[in-house]
């Protein structure tokens, strides 16, 4: 690996050159931007030839709208591609059966391109449409739009590897994809299991509703994400309860005792739960019983702090019932710090594709979603770049990634692509609405040339692998050492969803894309895009 060898390049004037230059380059309105040139040009014309392959991918998945650790139609689809374009695949890595790892090339730089795939429960729309309609009533769909992403890189890496076969060029690109990310449940995994080492540098893909990327400490959170199940004893409930012991009242005194504390927890901390288990019926005394928390905080030491009053909470709660405790850790995140040098990369990359060229029927329908979901701007979709964003000032409290784990082992960024629409609520049937329609396959294709180019860097300037571990070491992890939520022998939580998949596949299976037979997912289904009424 290029790090390896970092006697040649450790001056720490390598990295400062980077984050200046960097600096200097970030898209100020008005000023100059310079073309991408060389390789990258012609990466970015070989995007646009793929323009149907992009489609087809993100479609495709859409379509699938399979939920976390149940990605198998996503699975055998995209490692089909992948396979048929001379990749080497590994199924069911780190012990999950719908995980995948595929590799091209040979030497260095190793660069792994990741992206999530699972769906949100209930979240099932048909796209194109400005109107709430599933395509299967209370089925899941991708309410985060994580039918995108793989589209973004699988397409980008051949547009590469097709540059790197003509020219010659060393290294190796590796595509994964991120596996119950809704459930933050596999790459803490996966770092675990070692299967970023040897890795040089992880670009991650994320939609969202502009071009852009980031470095330093991330918005967000991190979390431990864990089941407490409790045992008691059986009775009936109206002949003989004193000699029960309700496992459910112990759920409910942890409860209670949790909103109890949350007064006196930081306002940035976040935490949530559901009962996944209540008992069978009203007049048996509840024998076993568990409730999933999500306990989010700002640092890894605040998840830790709260995690350990919850543990505490839950003990005295099966104390106070005569019931036995177990726990089971079911997902863990981290919370993220992207890396600069990479991240200012991404920018020059970004500042040159820029955002794609809206229509005014793209234009109309976001309008018309955001009006319909009350959002507090209509504003449509973003005409200037977000490009690349500086740490907060102070720390923004929020969702979780699991990929801040794979930030702590390797350096890593996420780019955001613009397929999605601003001022839709998250993990809701209508982040569902634009991600098989043109917003999306522009977008994706935007994102995915940004991504080419970047990748070029990587593989044609060794000093930015260089700068981007000396930013790894010297600045991130100065302080900090990484330690992962998980235990070494915590298994993956593999039988999530399963329930609920075998419920709808069969019902969602009738609506597969067949790109055979259609040019988009929206000719399949009818859609005249926009459709703003019901006809």
């Amino acid at each position: 690996m290029y790090r390896l060898h970092s006697a040649r390049f450790l001056a720490v004037w390598v990295t400062a050159l980077y984050w200046v230059a960097g600096a200097a380059s970030a898209q100020v309105e008005g000023e100059a931007v310079e073309p991408l040139t060389g390789l990258k040009a012609e990466a970015v014309e070989r995007v646009d030839s793929l323009a149907n392959l992009t489609q087809e991918i993100n479609d495709s998945l859409f379509s699938f709208a399979e939920l976390g650790f149940q990605e198998f139609e996503t699975q055998r689809y995209l490692t089909e591609v992948l396979r048929a374009n001379g990749f080497e695949v590994v199924h069911g890595v780190a012990g999950i059966p719908s995980a995948w790892w595929a590799s091209w090339g040979e030497g260095e730089p190793v660069i792994a391109l990741g992206s999530d795939v699972d769906g949100i429960p209930r979240a099932s729309q048909v796209p194109g449409l400005a109107y709430r309609e599933p395509l299967v009533e209370n089925a899941p769909g991708h309410g985060e739009g994580h039918n995108s992403g793989q589209a973004v890189n699988v397409t980008a890496a051949l547009a590469v590897k097709a540059l790197m076969q003509r020219e010659n060029l060393p290294g190796t690109l590796v595509l994964w994809p991120g596996i119950a990310e809704e459930l933050l449940a596999t790459k803490a995994w996966f770092t675990r299991d070692g299967l970023f080492d040897g890795v040089d540098a992880v670009l991650f893909t994320h939609v969202g509703d502009n071009l852009g990327v980031s470095w330093g400490p991330a918005r967000g959170t991190g979390l431990v994400s864990v089941e407490y199940s409790f045992s008691g004893v059986a009775a009936h409930g109206a002949g003989d309860p004193w000699r029960g012991r309700s496992a459910l009242d112990a759920v409910e005194l942890m409860n209670v005792a949790w909103n109890f504390r949350r007064e006196h927890l930081h306002p940035l901390q976040r935490s949530h739960y559901v009962i996944v288990n209540g008992g069978d019926q009203p007049n048996v005394v509840p024998s076993a019983a568990t409730v999933w928390y999500f306990i989010r905080e700002i640092t890894a030491d605040g998840i830790r702090a709260n995690f350990e009053t919850l543990q505490r909470i839950a003990e005295g709660a099966a104390l106070m019932t005569d019931a036995t405790m177990s726990r089971r850790i079911v997902g863990a995140a981290w919370p993220r710090h992207f890396n600069e040098p990479i991240a200012q990369a991404v920018g020059r990359n970004i500042a040159a594709v820029g955002l794609p060229e809206w229509s005014d029927d793209d234009q109309q329908y976001a309008r018309a979603l955001q009006e319909l979901l009350d959002a507090d701007e209509i504003t449509g979709l973003a005409t200037e770049l977000t490009g690349v964003q500086e740490p907060p000032e102070n720390p923004v409290s929020g969702g979780s990634d699991d990929i801040g784990d794979v930030s702590w082992a390797v350096p890593t960024v996420t780019l955001r692509y613009p397929s999605n629409i601003e001022g839709l609520p998250g993990h809701h049937w209508s982040r569902a609405m634009a991600m098989a329609t043109p917003i999306a396959h522009k977008g994706v294709t935007a994102g995915a040339k940004v991504l080419a180019a970047t990748i070029l860097d990587l593989i044609e300037d060794p000093d930015l692998v260089e700068a981007a571990w000396e930013y790894f070491r010297e600045e991130q992890l100065q302080g900090t050492v990484y330690e992962p939520f998980i235990g070494p022998d915590d298994p993956p939580a593999i039988e999530k969803n399963a329930d609920t998949m075998a419920q709808f596949r069969d019902q969602l299976r009738e609506f597969y894309y067949d790109p055979s037979r259609y040019d988009t997912y929206l000719e399949q289904l009818g859609v005249e895009y926009p459709q703003f009424e019901r006809p």
